[in-house]
């Protein structure tokens, strides 16, 4: 009598695998699955054990071993036993078809004698002439000349603070530099303008009247702390005992 040969195991978790899972939990009893394909990030290399924590219908939780954290995978991901199923052997049928296909692959790859094919005589192709560099002149960009316009600011505030920046064309102002009032006076008046005198002149003005009463505190000041002082020397005085 010939032996029984065993069932096949599943490649991956079937319905009824799931069933079992589910019921394990649910009794609190120890359930575990082996992935079929490694997870290379987690450093889980295939066949690795993990343990069952859920079952929500085709998805299983599990925690792997060496992870800790919980992880959901497929059904098709998981299988029962650590390490895949055997391949079944090929039925007798099948391996003589495959050897028949091997005798028919052979018989067409043999190699078949032709008659070499006649070469056609070579023909000679005259080499085409090098293409003469262009004598078209090249125009050349011309330099940058004067700027078309300039234009010259004057800045001065009431702190008798003065400064100038100049332009050139259409560029922005370059950076303001500080010039003394007398240089700024001087300079208007060369011009002749009378609205550019009468301008820098209110400012001028302001200036110095802000100059003469800081000038007129001041002496005010040194006035009372003069005082102050003879006022000091004569207690002093008074204080010295005769000798």
């Amino acid at each position: 009598m010939p032996p029984r040969r065993r069932s096949a195991v599943p490649a991956s978790l079937t319905a009824e695998d799931l069933a079992v899972l589910a019921a394990a939990v649910a009794e609190g009893r120890r359930a575990t699955v082996y992935l079929r394909e490694g997870t290379p990030s987690l450093g889980l290399p295939p066949g690795s054990s993990a343990r069952v924590i859920a079952v929500e219908g085709q998805t299983v939780v599990v925690r792997p071993r060496g992870v800790d954290d919980e992880l959901p995978y497929e059904a098709d991901e998981l299988r029962r036993t650590k390490n895949p199923p055997p391949a079944p052997a090929p039925s007798k049928s099948a391996a003589l078809k495959k050897t028949a296909a091997k005798k028919t692959d052979a018989t067409s790859a043999a190699p078949k004698k032709t008659a070499p094919a006649k070469k056609a005589p070579a023909k000679k192709v005259a080499a085409a002439p090098a293409p003469q560099a262009s004598r078209t002149p090249v125009p050349r960009t011309p330099s940058a000349g004067p700027p078309k316009s300039v234009t010259v600011t004057l800045f001065g505030s009431p702190d008798n603070t003065w400064s100038v920046a100049v332009a050139r064309g259409g560029r922005k102002p370059q950076r303001s530099r500080e010039v003394p009032a007398d240089a700024v006076e001087s300079a208007v008046a060369g011009l002749g303008d009378t609205s550019a005198i009468e301008a820098v002149g209110s400012v001028l003005h302001v200036a110095r009247e802000q100059a003469r009463e800081r000038v007129a505190a001041l002496s005010r000041e040194l006035d009372e702390a003069r005082q102050a002082l003879a006022a000091l020397s004569d207690t002093d005085e008074r204080r010295t005992p005769l000798t």
